[in-house]
């Protein structure tokens, strides 16, 4: 099976995109990170914003699997989506397993 040269460049012009826009985030996020001053973060907070995030990620994804099925999306678009979706979910459970780790090692701490 052959790919059509378009759908090869729309891939690799979304990938661009995404990236261009992880990093933008990651620029954003230091900056609030950074400009509040002597006030530190808020590990709830900023726990909520990534839990958020990736339910808005996965409610995107859903959306673009349905436009598949329905004949307006592309195969190329969907199947980056359901990937950049595993892998925040991915970067979730990881977090999840060493705040658990982190709680554990606490407990077993000597008094």
């Amino acid at each position: 099976m052959t790919i059509p040269f378009s759908a090869a460049t729309a891939a690799y012009t979304n990938a661009s995109r995404l990236i261009g826009q992880g990093l933008q985030q990651n620029v954003d996020t230091t900056a609030d990170m950074t400009g509040s001053g002597s006030q530190g973060i808020d590990f709830g907070q900023l726990l909520s914003q990534a839990v958020q995030g990736i339910s808005n990620t996965g409610k995107a994804t859903d959306q673009k699997s349905l436009d598949l099925l329905n004949g307006k999306a592309n195969l190329v678009d969907v199947s980056t989506s359901v990937a950049q979706t595993q892998v925040a979910v991915q970067g979730l459970v990881a977090v999840r397993d060493r705040v658990i780790s982190s709680y554990q090692s606490i407990m077993q701490m000597p008094i």
